[in-house]
């Protein structure tokens, strides 16, 4: 077996088991019947009009078909999207986009402001997060020691957020060019989900890079990242709680 599949399905550990979004180019009778071997089950299909890539989400599938997903994540045949758990996890994720509706390919400066801010804001608190280019922004990971509840998660999110957001103020740039999503959001989680590390862009085709201090890293060096963090990365709960006391609370 491919040792990043392991990766991800020790990064995967806390999502809904046997839940995931497969999103690919191919369509059609044949390639569904294949899809749907081995007892997983279609919850739902999206053909998207543009024919960039189709969604479909697929249930009840065996530990050994999803690390063919997996595999296939990896070999680019497909993304792998999965789903937090409803209750507590050990994974949370910011999820930085720019407001542009016609340039949402670019990383515009106010981007970058924000997500060194948030990194800067997360290391004082003494969390090393994974940082992951996501084409007009950033996903920015963290990973506790055990699960944590979703209402804890989002708490601190918000408020590390805020703390980051702060950094604007006397800068020049404008805030509100910046849209903070997080992960997982307690309104929608049996909605939407995440694309895991690895993934490509769907308009761009784009590999997932890892952003480290200097700038972003080779596909090689990203990979070797992630397994860093995977392995090396997982917050204590003791000095999550730390954190979250620290910052202040959100208006």
């Amino acid at each position: 077996m491919d040792p990043r599949v392991g990766l991800l399905r020790e990064f995967s550990r806390g999502f809904t088991p046997g839940t995931a979004k497969i999103e690919t180019e191919q369509f059609g009778f044949a390639f569904l019947e294949q899809l749907l071997a081995d007892g997983v089950r279609l919850e739902y299909g999206e053909l998207t009009a543009t024919r960039l890539l189709h969604k479909y989400k697929l249930v009840d599938i065996p530990e050994r078909r999803m690390d063919e997903f997996l595999q296939a994540h990896i070999d680019r045949g497909c993304n792998v999207c999965r789903y937090f758990d409803a209750r507590e996890n050990d994974v949370f994720c910011f999820n930085l986009d720019n407001n542009h509706k016609t340039e949402n390919t670019v990383v515009i400066p106010e981007m970058e402001l924000a997500v060194q801010a948030l990194r800067s804001c997360l290391q004082d608190l003494g969390f090393e997060p994974l940082i992951v280019a996501s084409g007009r922004g950033y996903h920015v990971w963290c990973r506790t020691e055990a699960p944590v509840a979703n209402d804890r998660l989002s708490a601190f999110m918000l408020r590390a957020a805020v703390r980051a957001l702060m950094a604007f103020h006397g800068s020049g740039r404008d805030h509100q060019q910046i849209k903070f999503n997080f992960y997982p959001d307690v309104k929608t989680i049996n909605v939407v989900s995440l694309r895991l590390f690895g993934s490509v862009h769907a308009k761009t085709k784009v590999f997932s890079h890892v952003l480290g201090p200097e700038g972003l890293l080779g596909e090689d060096a990203s990979w070797r990242a992630f397994e860093h963090f995977v392995r090396n990365r997982a917050i204590s709960l003791a000095l999550f709680e730390q954190a979250l006391d620290a910052l202040p609370v959100a208006p």
